[in-house]
């Protein structure tokens, strides 16, 4: 068996994109799904982090990093990892800020040819319906007990309220929509004021809504399964979460974790990584406040949707319906959930709590949606059975950094990288010249060969590619 020595961690080849670093005495195992040049350029920090995770009381298996992990707080973004579902552990920060920040992907009838006079008038109404950027407001205003519905019932409630819901969409999006358990009373009075006018906006960073083509067709029989029959063929793709609302519950728990970790023997040797047990007073609040935002998130999207529908109907004159604007899929990729299992590499099965940070659930024949830079393109992929047995049914999320927004601003002038998105036929409306910056491509790895490392790995299959033509960017 190969090895590679990455910093100080020594990782042994299982395969072409799975390596595994062995358990120590403190340590979980953790195994890396990922080409070996992938690996070669995640940072250090990277590796510490894992390390740090897979020394937290309560696991019942390895830490499992994916292609697209690079830093983050506590946990690197691109974390799995499954604690005992009655004695193990929860920790917010490795759960995450956004809480159920997401993909969802609409397809329609469309094809490039009859769109593309259509992109500028379309980009352009949709940056007024949905809005970009910080401290941004919704279309609707929500009195107190309208958001209670929507934090406890998730998208479900939006089925009495307008057109806001076509009743199939319920069907594609993950959990249909409602993680159960949500508690309005475990949510902060601060978290629900930030929340409640945030709905139906995209917020800042890499978050998007996205105008695509069809660019290849890699798996025909998946793809028409799902309602991609051909190249060329119009997409809409959206990344967003919970917004203020759930980066809100995540300081709120984090602060309380810390807090109250002095009555417990356990200190992870990163604050970021407080943790308390499942069956304590405060883990069991915040997991009916992050169930709570989790559906926030997933009402957010559908009210995104909705927008969206409008204003294509409303340029194009058709009605959303005439365009088969159908929902193919929405999935999180920053959530913790309980789920059966078998532990990778062992014959124990049981009931686990999974944290899951910039990755992907990827159950058999379930759509799994990743995000590239918005130079770049994205994928859409089919989970697999083989994701079950070797990382708790999970896979990779987007691209993954390479370059820190800090640093993105400095090297890259938003202004200039507007103007070469515009002659590479890809039109963008940002918030900010700065934001844009921040996700330039260069600053991202290369979709395709996270792509590559999950099909090698197992985790998850392509079925189509697709390129941006419009853009809407935070």
């Amino acid at each position: 068996m190969s090895k590679m020595k990455i910093f100080n961690f020594d990782l042994q080849k299982k395969t072409e994109a799975i390596w595994k670093i062995e358990k120590t005495p403190n340590t979980e195992v953790i195994f890396v799904f990922a080409e070996e040049d992938l690996i070669k350029k995640m940072e250090e920090a990277v590796f510490l982090q894992a390390k740090n995770v897979a020394e937290l009381p309560g696991l019942v298996g390895p830490v499992c990093l994916m292609p697209d992990a690079h830093s983050g707080y506590g946990a690197p973004i691109g974390t799995v990892f499954a604690m005992d579902g009655t004695d193990g552990y929860i920790s917010p920060g490795a759960i995450g800020y956004d809480i159920n920040c997401g993909m969802r992907l609409i397809k329609t009838n469309l094809f490039f040819d009859q769109l593309k006079s259509w992109i500028r008038p379309l980009i352009n109404k949709l940056f007024e319906a949905v809005p970009a950027g910080l401290g941004r407001r919704g279309f609707l205003k929500f009195k107190e007990n309208d958001l209670k519905k929507i934090i406890e019932g998730g998208v479900f409630e939006l089925s009495s309220w307008k057109n806001f819901l076509w009743e199939k969409d319920i069907n594609h999006i993950e959990n249909n929509g409602r993680i159960a358990g949500a508690d309005f009373f475990a949510i902060s009075k601060e978290a629900k004021e930030r929340g409640i006018n945030q709905l139906a906006t995209l917020g800042s960073g890499n978050h998007y809504l996205e105008i695509q083509k069809v660019e290849k067709i890699i798996d025909q029989s998946s793809a028409e399964k799902l309602g991609i029959i051909a190249e060329n063929q119009v997409m809409v793709m959206i990344h967003c979460g919970s917004r203020g609302l759930g980066h809100q519950v995540c300081s709120d728990y984090l602060r309380l974790f810390e807090k109250k970790m002095t009555g417990f023997n356990y200190r992870p040797k990163d604050r970021q990584l407080a943790c308390l047990p499942i069956k304590t007073t405060e883990a069991k609040s915040y997991l009916s406040a992050m169930a709570g935002a989790a559906n926030f998130a997933f009402v957010n999207r559908q009210l995104i949707t909705y927008q969206i529908r409008k204003v294509f109907s409303q340029v194009l004159g058709k009605k959303a319906e005439e365009l088969a604007m159908d929902l193919v899929y929405d999935v999180a990729h920053n959530i913790g959930k309980f789920e059966n299992h078998q532990v990778p590499e062992s014959q124990k099965k049981g009931r686990f709590f999974i944290h899951r940070k910039g990755a992907t659930r990827s159950f058999p024949n379930q759509p799994v949606i990743i995000g590239g830079s918005m130079e770049t393109g994205s994928y859409l992929l089919m989970g697999t059975n083989e994701a079950l047995l070797k990382s708790y049914g999970s896979t990779a999320h987007g691209s993954g950094r390479t370059m820190s927004r800090a640093r993105a601003k400095k090297e890259i002038r938003g202004e200039k990288l507007w103007q070469e998105m515009k002659q590479k036929g890809i039109y963008v409306k940002s918030a900010s010249f700065a934001g844009l910056a921040e996700e330039a491509g260069v600053a991202y790895k290369n979709i395709s060969d996270v792509v590559k490392s999950i099909n090698l790995a197992g985790l998850s299959k392509p079925v189509a590619y697709f390129k941006p033509i419009g853009n809407i960017k935070g």
